[in-house]
């Protein structure tokens, strides 16, 4: 019997959704859907006017196709302006704020209906937008770049609720006025440090081999953790570095966009024993290359390599830099390559962020370890490997991975006593999954000294300070944190850090909102779901509570009021009580 082909196309596709709907029914739910149909009626006739068509709405969202996507962003911008009016006169309280996210991808046509990865992910692209916002992925912004005025904001590769791959996603601008300057179009600058300020981006790999890409990532994050030594230049993150992986970039974009002054690109060729890299710097107010060389070697001069790269970059940059400085920010981490490629190899998977890779990751940071027993490094990723399968539910044995990870932790900083990295990925460890608050900010503090540079160090301490009670010293750390790493993929841990100090100062309604960020950015990230039930509880959000604790039962069905103390390691007795009464109160069982 010969079955019909199946119908699919490619579309922009645009998914719309209320924030806040469940609230705004509860308390008045005749004039929300008196609201709905007339908002309804005048995103029909905005879509309609660009030339594309609804064919969902269920609830309180919209999803409608578009054959172009510039015609979907202009259609957005139409409809956030429009319901911007409408809402301009009611209180903020009833103001009804659609979020919309647009993707263009794959669908396949039943009917009038059409299903794919392209509907999946623009619904779940509206997930992560700002009320009354618009995201769009790295598909949309390659069909509009340089036919729109609307500044595009990078936010990063974000993992999307269901989605089995990082997006990369971008914020339309769309309240800038289009007419307006290039100057006023890239507000969205970042202030540039007071100090020399570099971005170091991710290296073409130019082996030919696509297995080789953990080497070229290897060698970038070697050179930037050398670079943020140095405690006169100002070095944006490996995690924001990173969110330009795969993708032609306009430095000067890049320059606006982590608020650097300087940009290092290049590239990395592995053949055999020998080693190429090529590296060229630019000054990003200027468009001007600084430098351009090539640095060859065998892999046994890998760490020279790596130096030569760095000391470039340093002469052109601040050249008045002490050598004293300069030798400081020399170190070999092993003197085993096998382990250094087993280390670089593990880093590559902990990255990936899955259970799979996670466990790939410990296989072969012990690998590393076998080889050098010596390699602090790799006993500090090790380390970090539990703290990532604690926070994301895959903890098999508690007790065991407890003990384990203070072993690996202590033994890192017991050998890593000059290796800011492996100080603070120990002291991370030894707080969220052993509750070493103190030995932990040790670690951390003594990594803050060594590298003042390094944004995970500033997020761990934010961490530890909170959960001692330091709730002014955390908001800081986690501010500093976010101007190292803009674009993390991490930032979900900065805000949820900010809001649990604002919780715990008694400012539930800002608690809520940095809790929503946070749960917006990462949905799987039970502390920040905590967060928002906890808040919201307390702030008489009962539509959120009610979602919240939903969703955190969902991904830990085995959490209770009565359990607590392992979630999260927090040491004041009155914060502690705050946090478990309002989950209570929120519905977790005891």
């Amino acid at each position: 019997m010969q079955t019909s082909p199946v119908d699919r196309r490619l579309a922009a596709i645009l998914a719309a959704d209320i924030a806040g709907y469940s609230r705004l029914v509860a308390e008045d739910e005749e004039a929300t859907l008196r609201a709905l149909g007339s908002h309804r009626a005048a995103i029909s006739e905005l879509v309609a006017k660009h030339g594309g068509r609804i064919f969902g709405t269920a609830g309180d969202s919209v999803i409608v196709e578009f054959p172009s996507a510039v015609n979907s962003v202009r259609a957005s911008v139409a409809i956030q302006q429009a319901l911007g009016q409408r809402n301009a006169d009611l209180p903020k309280s009833r103001r009804m704020e659609f979020r919309i996210g647009i993707h263009v991808g794959d669908v396949v046509a039943e009917g009038d209906d059409l299903l794919g990865d392209g509907v999946n992910v623009a619904a779940r692209l509206q997930e992560v937008a700002n009320p009354a916002g618009i995201c769009i992925s790295s598909s949309v912004q390659e069909q509009i770049e340089g036919k729109l005025q609307f500044p595009l904001i990078s936010l990063g590769e974000r993992w999307l609720k269901n989605i089995p791959r990082p997006i990369s996603v971008y914020r339309v601008d769309w309240d800038v006025d289009s007419n307006a300057s290039n100057d006023v179009l890239s507000r969205g600058a970042l202030a540039l440090p007071d100090k020399p300020s570099v971005a170091v981006l991710p290296f073409q790999n130019m082996s030919g081999d696509p297995e080789q890409e953990y080497f070229a990532d290897g060698m970038v994050e070697e050179i930037i953790t050398a670079l943020s030594r140095f405690r006169w230049l100002f070095v944006i993150a490996r995690n924001s570095s990173f969110t330009y992986k795969g993708r032609a970039v306009d430095v000067k974009q890049v320059g606006r966009e982590l608020g650097v002054r300087y940009v290092l690109e290049g590239s990395v060729r592995k053949a055999g024993t020998k080693v190429r890299i090529t590296g060229q710097l630019i000054d990003v107010s200027t468009g001007a290359h600084l430098w351009a060389e090539r640095f060859d070697g065998g892999l046994e001069d890998i760490f020279d390599l790596q130096d030569r790269v760095t000391a470039s970059v340093v002469a052109a940059i601040a050249p008045k830099l002490e050598q004293a400085e300069i030798e400081r920010a020399r170190r070999k981490p092993t003197a085993s390559l096998d382990a250094y490629d087993y280390f670089l190899r593990g880093m590559a998977e902990f990255h990936q962020w899955t259970r799979a890779s996670n466990n790939e990751a410990l296989r072969l940071f012990h690998k590393a370890m076998e080889l050098d027993p010596n390699f602090a490094a790799a006993y500090a990723m090790a380390a970090r490997s539990y703290s990532q399968r604690k926070s994301s539910g895959w903890t098999t044995d508690r007790a065991h991975e407890a003990a384990e990870t203070a072993r690996l932790a202590r033994r890192a900083g017991d050998l890593g006593r000059e290796d800011a990295s492996a100080l603070c990925s120990a002291g991370s460890a030894l707080a969220f999954v052993v509750g070493d608050l103190d030995g932990a900010a040790v670690y951390i503090d003594s990594a803050l000294a060594l590298n003042p540079n390094l944004a995970w160090a500033w997020l761990s301490s934010a961490l530890v300070r909170v959960w001692r009670g330091e709730s002014s010293v955390a908001i800081e750390h986690a501010n500093r944190a976010m101007r190292l790493s803009p674009q993390d993929v991490q930032v979900f841990v900065m805000q949820f850090a900010i809001g649990l100090a604002h919780f715990f100062e008694g400012r539930f309604s800002e608690a809520l909102a940095w809790a929503q960020m946070a749960s917006r950015a990462q949905p799987d990230h039970a502390p920040s779901i905590a967060l928002v039930a906890a808040s919201s509880a307390l702030a008489e959000d009962r539509a959120a509570t009610r979602d919240a604790i939903a969703r955190l039962r969902q991904l830990m069905p085995e959490l209770r009021a009565s359990g607590l103390k392992e979630f999260v390691p927090i040491r004041r007795s009155e914060h502690f009580s705050l946090w478990a009464d309002s989950l209570r109160k929120a519905g977790l069982p005891e």
